[in-house]
C-alpha cells in the first residue's frame, strides 16, 4: 500500500504524546519515544497539498531537553530572541551517490548541473568519507555523533537504537534547542527510522514499477536492476518529496528550523524515467578505468570483500556494464533534478538569506572497479563521498576544501555554526574552521570501519586498509589515485603506515545484535523472503519494500 505518513511528536518527559497520520484510505501507526508508546489517530486521506499544509499547521512543542544532553533543561530552552538569530539548516541527504558530480568530477559524463549550482556557493569538501560504506551504519555515525567501532552498528541489520540507547541525535539535539525539526524521505535506514528524532517526519511515497522485470536479463537480480521507466518525474516518490518539502520552504515558521530531506536515489533499483536514459546513449556511455589485475596484490580478506565471482561475474556474463552504468549516471541526473527544484523553491523562499544548507552522500559506490559492485568496501569508491556546506548569507561565496574530513563531522559542525553546544558523546570535530578558512591548517585523517576491526584511513596523500585478520593495504594517491598498487609490503614505508594506524580506532566494540526475532514480524518477513525460495512475485514485494537492504557485506 503506498502511504504518505505524516507524524508530529510531542516529548515532554520522554514520552510521545501524539502521532498524526495522514494516508491514502485508512491506517495506523504505533509511535515509540523513550520506552514508551501511544497508539497514533486514524484520519482519512488528504491530498499532498493538504499534508503540507497540516505539516506547517501544527502548533510547535515547547522545547525539552533531548535524550543524552549535556546542558541542564532550563539552558536550553532560548529566548525567542537568541532563536530568531539561529540559523535554518536544509538538511539535504542523497542515497548511495558516490563521485560522479561535476563538483568532484568522478565521471566525465555525469550530468549534475543543480548540484553544481550549489556547490559554486558552497565550500565543497573534495576529500569527504563516511564513517561507514553501508546505509544504515553511515547514517547512525552521523546522526548520533559516533563511530560504528564505538557502537558496534556496523551493517544494515543491525539495530542502531539498542546500541546507544541514551544517545541524543541530531535532530533530538537542535529540537531541545527551540528548533523546528521535520524530516522526510531516507534519513535514518529505512526500517530503523527513529520516531523519537522528530516533530513532524513525512514518509516517502514508492515509486512506480516497470513491467518484466528483471529489466538488465540477470536471473535472481532483485534489486540489482536497472532499466527506463515510462513514467514521469511527477509519480516518482523523489519527486514528491521534493513537493512536501518546498510546500514546508514557502511558510514563514515562528522558530528556527531544521528541515532534513532524504533522496533514494541513486540507491538501486535505477528505474528513473526513458528520459533520462536518453541523456546517456548506450553507444556512448564510458566506463570506469579498470585494470584486469587489479585485486592480484589485494589480501584474501579484501578478494573476499570484492566478491569478483558475484555481481561482476553477473554484469559481465549479461553484457550489462554499459547498462549498468547508464542506469547509474541517469539516476544521477534525476536526483540532481530533484535537488534543483528543492533549491529553486528555498532560492524564492522568505529564508534564502538565513539558512544553512548541507547536501551530503551516505557512502560512496563500486560500478567495477576492483571487480566489486554496490559498497561494503574500504576503497576509495566506496568510502568518498560529496558534502557541501553553503553557510547562512554566504551565496557566492563558495571554495574548495581539500582537507580529509569525516561525515561524523556534520553534528558538532551543524552544532558550532547554529550557536548550539556540542554533546560530549560526539566523537567527530568540528570542521566550522574549515568552513569560514578552507585553507586552514587540518591534521585529523578520515576514519572509515566496514565489520568489526576491518579499517582504513585516509589522509590527504594516503590511504591504509587494515582488516580484522591483520593484512593490510597502503595506497598512494599523489601518485595512484585509482588504487591500483598495493604498497604495503614495501619496507621503505613502514613509518607512513605506522603513523596512519595511529587514527586506527582505540575501541573495537563487538557487532550489535541483528535484525530478528524481536525486530517485528514484518523485517522477519523480509529477511525470510531473501533467504527462502519464494516465488519471485513475492520475494520482489519485500525487496521492493526494503529497497534491497538485505546485503551485509
Amino acid at each position: 500500500m503506498n502511504t504518505r505518513t505524516l507524524v508530529r511528536l510531542r516529548r515532554p518527559s520522554g514520552v510521545c504524546l501524539l502521532g498524526a497520520i495522514v494516508v491514502a484510505g485508512w491506517a495506523q501507526l504505533s509511535v515509540t519515544a523513550a520506552g514508551a508508546a501511544t497508539k497514533a489517530a486514524q484520519r482519512p486521506a488528504t491530498s499532498a497539498s493538504a499534508n503540507a499544509e497540516r505539516s506547517s499547521a501544527v502548533r510547535a512543542p515547547k522545547p525539552v531537553a533531548a535524550v543524552g544532553a549535556d546542558t541542564p533543561a532550563a539552558a536550553q530552552s532560548a529566548h525567542a530572541s537568541d532563536e530568531r538569530r539561529r540559523p535554518n539548516i536544509l538538511f539535504i541527504a542523497i542515497d548511495d551517490l558516490n563521485d560522479w558530480t561535476g563538483f568532484l568530477g568522478g565521471h566525465p559524463q555525469v550530468k549534475t548541473p543543480h548540484l553544481d549550482r550549489l556547490a559554486r556557493e558552497s565550500i565543497v569538501f573534495t576529500r569527504a568519507y563516511c564513517s561507514a560504506p553501508a546505509c544504515n551504519p553511515s547514517r547512525a555515525s552521523l546522526l548520533c555523533g559516533m563511530r560504528p567501532s564505538t557502537s558496534g552498528v556496523y551493517h544494515n541489520d543491525n539495530p542502531w537504537r539498542p546500541q546507544m540507547p541514551d544517545t541524543a541525535t541530531l535532530f533530538q539535539h537542535f529540537t531541545a534547542h527551540g528548533y523546528k525539526v521535520h524530516g522526510g524521505g531516507k534519513l535514518f535506514h529505512n526500517s530503523f527510522n527513529d520516531r523519537a528524532s522528530w516533530e513532524v517526519y513525512w514518509s516517502r511515497p514508492k515509486d512506480p514499477e516497470p513491467s518484466g522485470k528483471p529489466l538488465n536479463g540477470i536471473a535472481g537480480a532483485a534489486q540489482f536492476d536497472w532499466g527506463p521507466l515510462e513514467a514521469t518525474d511527477a509519480e516518482m516518490g523523489d519527486a514528491k518529496l521534493t513537493d512536501w518539502a518546498a510546500e514546508f520552504l514557502k511558510q514563514k515558521h515562528d522558530r528556527p528550523f531544521l528541515l532534513a530531506v532524504g533522496y533514494i536515489r541513486p540507491h538501486l533499483p535505477w528505474y528513473v524515467p526513458r528520459k533520462y536514459f536518453d541523456d546517456f546513449p548506450l553507444d556512448g556511455v564510458q566506463l570506469p578505468q579498470v585494470t584486469a589485475d587489479d585485486l592480484d596484490d589485494v589480501p584474501p580478506a579484501g578478494v573476499r570483500i570484492a566478491k569478483p565471482d558475484g555481481d561482476h561475474a553477473k554484469v559481465l556474463a549479461t553484457n550489462n556494464w554499459h547498462r549498468a552504468v547508464q542506469g547509474y549516471l541517469a539516476s544521477i541526473e534525476f536526483v540532481d533534478a530533484q535537488v534543483g527544484r528543492l533549491l529553486d523553491a528555498f532560492r524564492a523562499s522568505p529564508h534564502a538569506s538565513d539558512t544553512i544548507v548541507v547536501v551530503w552522500g551516505d557512502h560512496g559506490w563500486h560500478l567495477g572497479e576492483k571487480q566489486h559492485w554496490r559498497k561494503f568496501a574500504l576503497w576509495e569508491e566506496a568510502t568518498r563521498v560529496p558534502l557541501l556546506i553553503r553557510p547562512a548569507g554566504q551565496a557566492g561565496r563558495g571554495g574548495r576544501c581539500e582537507r580529509t574530513v569525516s561525515l561524523l563531522d556534520l553534528y558538532p559542525t551543524l552544532c558550532e555554526m547554529s550557536g548550539l553546544p556540542v554533546p560530549k558523546h560526539c566523537e567527530g570535530d568540528s570542521i566550522k574552521r574549515l568552513v569560514e578558512q578552507p585553507e586552514a591548517a587540518w591534521d585529523r585523517p578520515a576514519v572509515t570501519t566496514h565489520g568489526y576491526k576491518n579499517h582504513a584511513v585516509r589522509s590527504e596523500r594516503w590511504r591504509y586498509i587494515r582488516y580484522a585478520d591483520g593484512s593490510e593495504e597502503l595506497y598512494d594517491h599523489q601518485n595512484d589515485p585509482l588504487e591500483w598498487t598495493n604498497l604495503a609490503s614495501r619496507d621503505e614505508l613502514k613509518a607512513v603506515k605506522d603513523e596512519l594506524a595511529r587514527q586506527l580506532p582505540k575501541i573495537d566494540r563487538e557487532e550489535g545484535p541483528r535484525a530478528g526475532a524481536r525486530a517485528g514480524p514484518r523485517r522477519r518477513a523480509a529477511q525470510a523472503a531473501a533467504a527462502a525460495a519464494w516465488p519471485p512475485n513475492v520475494r520482489d514485494y519485500f525487496a521492493r519494500e526494503w529497497y534491497g537492504e538485505f546485503d551485509r557485506d
